[in-house]
């Protein structure tokens, strides 16, 4: 049997990266429906599954894929999925049912140009608010976005920990481009990786209350064959997880779900600053578009242009909070991102009209010329 980890010094694509990634982080399960330009993930899957002991199972469509995922989770395991934007437009409905039933999970959505089957081999970023809104009703899921293949690795292994902590669907939004560029990645000793796993119950068996939460907000997790009584549903439930479906019952268990996530938002985001402390213009940008505007901001500096960023490596929940202070002190906010128009929105309505937002835009395809950000800041200042 190959070794679990593969540690060292690898040079891996991101989609590559994201496989040892979940490995690392203890996903032995993984069920998915080839879609381009997340195929590598899968394939790699195939053969690293049965090397360390895991299940990898072709699914006849994303929507079952997603089914498995949550089936997997309530079994006990640490299960994953990947996909494109078609595919994730599928998963959608088994999102929303692992938000209900709070099985915790992965799923990566290498972003292609859209929408329908749109670009299928190059790249776009226009999947971020169906991350968010995808599913029907309110709920909270936590969204990652890597801008290399090292921190494909290393969101993946976070992805895992979000999940089982707080248990919702994880979502890592790769994009085309930093799935299929290959970088140096350092992977580290097992012994030096820190998993986060699910709340056991505390409970003996006959007092155990499957949704029943702790002052986190977060229910103990039961898995099937332990010898716990549970029912799970996608239906609203009561604390014992049978069906409930009164507005006395609704009421608490989505205002739940929700607040799991809001009012530990400052707990789960996650943002790197770079200039913020004297700029006049902040971009914002996540993934391979933060890596284009490295360029940008470099060029304004050397020019005596005062400018910051910000970049996301959570996307969701959005860091309003930080967005609000920044807004305060700034003349504009420059958002970069590969569609025209999401994220910028978060930007403009956390900034509460205290400075303007300016948009560059990309319909996908490709990457952003950085001069295009450069002139964007340069008019503004």
């Amino acid at each position: 049997m190959a070794k679990d980890v593969l540690t060292g010094i690898r040079f891996l694509s991101g989609n590559y990266a994201c496989v040892e990634g979940g490995i690392a982080a203890g996903c032995r399960f993984y069920a998915g429906y080839p879609i381009t330009p997340s195929n590598e993930i899968a394939e790699r899957m195939s053969v690293r599954m049965p090397q360390v002991g895991g299940i990898y199972i072709q699914m006849e469509d994303e929507l079952a894929s997603m089914a498995a995922l949550v089936g997997a989770s309530w079994a006990g395991g640490r299960s994953m999925s990947a996909t494109s934007g078609p595919g994730f437009s599928l998963m959608q409905e088994n999102i929303g049912l692992a938000a209900m039933m709070e099985a915790p999970c992965v799923i990566v959505d290498v972003m292609r140009g859209s929408p329908s089957t749109g670009l299928p081999t190059a790249v776009g970023q226009a999947d971020v608010m169906q991350a968010r809104w995808g599913s029907h009703g309110d709920y909270e899921i936590i969204a990652l976005s890597p801008s290399s293949p090292q921190e494909t690795f290393d969101f993946i292994i976070k992805a895992f920990n979000l999940a089982e902590r707080w248990r919702v669907p994880a979502i890592v939004l790769m994009d085309e481009v930093v799935g299929h560029m290959w970088e140096r990645v350092i992977i580290p000793p097992k012994e030096e990786i820190e998993l986060v796993f699910r709340k056991k119950p505390s409970k003996p068996k006959e007092e155990f209350l499957p949704f029943k939460a702790d002052k986190d907000l977060v229910p103990e997790m039961a898995i099937a064959g332990e010898g716990y009584r549970f029912h799970v549903t996608g239906l609203t439930h009561n604390i014992k997880g049978y069906p409930d479906t009164t507005e006395k019952a609704q009421a608490p268990l989505v205002r739940r779900l929700v607040d799991k996530i809001r009012k530990n938002a400052e707990k789960i985001i996650d943002i790197e600053e770079y200039y913020t402390e004297d700029a006049k213009v902040v971009l914002v940008s996540y993934g391979i578009s933060y890596r284009v505007c490295q360029y940008a901001l470099s060029k304004a500096r050397s020019n005596g242009l005062k400018v910051g960023i910000v970049k996301l490596n959570t996307v969701w929940p959005f860091p309003e909070r930080r967005i609000q202070e920044l807004a305060k002190q700034i003349k504009a906010f420059v958002v970069v991102e590969i569609n025209l128009g999401q994220i910028a929105f978060e930007v403009e309505r956390a900034a509460h009209g205290e400075c303007e937002t300016t948009l560059v835009p990309h319909a996908g395809g490709y990457i952003h010329n950085p001069e295009d950000i450069y002139e964007a800041v340069k008019k503004i200042l």
